[in-house]
């Protein structure tokens, strides 16, 4: 398993933007957005990578996994 998939991602449509806004909670602030589901999520793949890349350089410690707790299960149940 790649670090990157330690942490969750998410892509979600966003009335007040207009548009899919994806975002890697744990791991970075902000995100990435776009008109289209699928570019957003690669997008949002290519950043968590960087990410993790950027804390492997500074000889950082990665945020705790986010991914692996249920949380798709978990949500399902908030509805």
């Amino acid at each position: 398993m790649r670090d990157a998939d330690r942490y969750v991602k998410i892509v979600e449509w966003s009335e007040e933007d207009q548009c899919y806004v994806g975002s890697a909670p744990g791991l970075i602030d902000g995100g990435c957005h776009g008109p289209d589901e699928q570019r957003v999520f690669a997008e949002l793949c290519r950043i968590v990578e960087e990410a993790v890349a950027l804390y492997r350089a500074d000889h950082k410690a990665l945020p705790p996994a986010t991914a692996g707790q249920d949380l798709a299960n978990r949500l399902q149940a908030v509805v």
